[in-house]
């Protein structure tokens, strides 16, 4: 007879504990060989390396203004490969590609010899983006290829390297489409690894091996509208791709200089010994005198001497507010990067604190060009750039500048400031001063009138 007490006992906790610990096992190895071979990654481990300089921003990065990195006309890249509204200049890149291997066979370049270059940088290409692709060889390779001989092309073009009858291409004669793709071509998430451009344009012998850069500056010209000078203390910089090569220019060459030789010293200050400056009217009522920077390169390159803030000219429109935007982001998640965008971004997000403080650097100081429309709209530009970015003060650029006019703008450093800053001010403390002044003279002269009457008595 089975005993009823065997069938129906509860299993002692040490069953509990292993039958636990073999389902942990088992889900730790599946979950582990499921995420390796089913899911792509989205974020691989190799983009915390110096490879991985292209990223896909994060959702909660970008929630505040998520089109500020989406291309509008033209992807380039995997990441919005394919995208339907982008279809209209990806029909075109087929003929600038044929455009550019007829250029290059004319030059004596084999087709074959150029793909095979571009096909031995796959590896190196995968390990450039943040994600894991998915693409197969074939479809990467390829796109890599026609994404990156149709910028070649459009560089080539407006540079005059090659002669192109453009009264007929719409990509030149519509005037919207242009500025678009200059835009698109500087977004984070639409980039080529910048040495596919330059195996491209080498093996096409097209041109000379140093003109890249100078091609690329030709081209974003068109938007920036900086002189030749400007353009060519840059054109040996090594960029990781086009946006980095544009936010580099920003870099100003004796203060990139600078920071370079301080960075790496011991003794910096922490953090926690600055702090971050007050709006520009607050500055202005506590002393601080705003000046427009005229002899700058760099909208970047800001100075503070003699209690002026000297600030260069910012033509603030939809092209640079895309760029500060993207470059931002790109300093955020390239972990070799420099933070000069974002202490930029920062610096100005901390002085238009407001509609008014935008009106003060537009119409008061010329300062800011403002073609966004409304002075609130400068002010909320910055502040949604600034919302959520990691920014170390005592690695920046500016560090010196936020410590100098936080120092000048002390109670007492203001105080004496405000009175000399007030014309009112002042004469009303120079009429006290020279009335108590008489009234002293007066007291002793009396006093010395009496003297002299006693002893003449």
């Amino acid at each position: 007879m089975v005993d009823k007490t065997e069938i129906f006992s509860t299993p002692s906790p040490s069953f509990f504990r292993k039958d636990i610990l073999s389902y942990i096992n088992e889900q730790v190895g599946l979950d582990y060989l499921s995420s390796r071979s089913k899911e792509p990654m989205l974020l691989l481990e190799s983009a915390g390396k110096k490879s991985c300089c292209i990223f896909r921003v994060p959702e909660r990065f970008a929630e505040t203004n998520p089109e500020a990195y989406k291309p509008k006309v033209v992807s380039i890249g995997p990441y919005h490969h394919g995208g339907k509204h982008l279809e209209m200049i990806q029909q075109h890149k087929l003929r600038f590609l044929h455009l550019f291997l007829c250029m290059a066979r004319n030059n004596g370049a084999d087709r074959n010899v150029l793909f095979k270059a571009v096909m031995e940088l796959e590896e190196k290409i995968r390990l450039s983006y943040s994600e894991d692709l998915g693409e197969s060889s074939e479809k990467l390779v390829y796109m890599m290829i026609l994404d990156g001989c149709f910028i070649l092309m459009l560089f080539l073009i407006v540079s005059r390297i090659i002669e192109s009858d453009e009264s007929e291409d719409p990509i030149f004669t519509i005037p919207w489409i242009l500025p678009s793709i200059e835009s698109d071509l500087l977004l984070l998430e639409n980039q080529v690894p910048f040495f596919v451009l330059q195996t491209l344009f080498d093996e096409s012998n097209i041109g000379l091996p140093g003109d890249l850069n100078r091609m690329a500056f030709s081209f974003f010209n068109l938007s920036m509208n900086k002189p030749e000078r400007y353009w060519v203390k840059h054109r040996n910089f090594e960029a990781k791709h086009l946006l980095d090569l544009i936010r580099m220019s920003f870099i100003p060459m004796d203060e990139y200089e600078d920071f370079q030789l301080i960075n790496g010293e011991s003794g910096i200050k922490s953090s926690s010994d600055f702090t971050l400056l007050l709006s520009a009217t607050r500055l202005s009522a506590q002393g601080v005198d705003f000046r427009l920077r005229s002899d700058a390169d760099s909208m970047l390159d800001i100075r503070f001497k003699n209690n002026k803030l000297q600030i260069p000219l910012l033509r603030l429109d939809g092209f640079i507010s895309s760029i500060l935007v993207n470059c931002v982001a790109f300093e955020q998640f390239y972990t070799k990067s420099t933070n000069h965008i974002t202490s930029y971004v920062v610096f100005m997000g901390c002085l238009l604190n407001s509609e008014e403080d935008a009106t003060f650097l537009s119409d008061e100081n010329r300062i800011i060009e403002n073609y966004f429309g409304s002075e609130n709209e400068v002010s909320q530009f910055f502040k949604t750039v600034c919302k959520d970015v990691v920014f170390d003060i005592h690695t920046s650029y500016l560090q010196n500048v936020f410590a100098e006019v936080n120092e000048n703008t002390s109670t007492w450093y203001a105080e004496y400031r405000s009175h000399l800053k007030s014309p009112w001010k002042l004469v009303s403390n120079s009429y006290s001063f020279v009335s108590s002044m008489l009234q002293t003279i007066a007291a002793i002269l009396f006093y010395l009138s009496d003297q002299n009457a006693r002893q003449t008595e």
